[in-house]
């Protein structure tokens, strides 16, 4: 009679199955749903996304990896509005590929982290890649030229 109870109890709060062990294969014990709840109350931490300095350090320094790549970028995109746009989109994909080096060297990156680690440094590195190629391949005059893929652009341009 107290577990029937216990359980409508729970069921009234909207917290029928919120035990720690849902979804782990162990035993609930009696009268315990093993169903994720149909609320959830909180977001996990991706992986490596605890602190990058210890919590006393200032957010700041807590947060050095996210902070050293945003400004990266940010640097780029004024090099950009500034009219030197081949170097500046060219920061902005070596940043990108930094975040992607520091998400996978450092076990925790603060915020940097957005998923889990091998989808945020295979999103930062592809987009690091195609980011600075893009840089070296720009006309007038490109750094990189590669005949290959002209062919491919002007067979689909046509």
């Amino acid at each position: 009679m107290r577990a029937e109870a216990a359980v409508e109890s729970r069921e009234a709060d909207g917290n029928a199955g919120t035990d720690g062990n849902a979804g782990t294969g162990r035993d609930s014990g009696p009268g315990r749903s093993r169903r994720f709840p149909r609320f959830t109350r909180s977001t996990a931490r991706p992986e490596g996304g605890g602190r990058a300095a210890p919590g006393d350090a200032p957010a700041p320094v807590r947060q050095w990896p996210l902070l050293s790549v945003l400004g990266g970028t940010a640097v780029g995109l004024i090099l950009v509005a500034f009219g030197v746009s081949r170097v500046g989109t060219l920061l902005i994909g070596l940043s990108l590929l930094a975040g992607a080096v520091l998400r996978w060297a450092l076990p925790s990156v603060g915020m940097l982290a957005v998923r889990s680690r091998f989808t945020d440094m295979v999103t930062y590195g592809v987009l690091g890649a195609l980011i600075s190629l893009l840089a070296l391949m720009s006309l007038p005059d490109p750094w990189l030229e590669i005949p290959w893929l002209e062919k491919i652009i002007r067979f689909a341009v046509r």
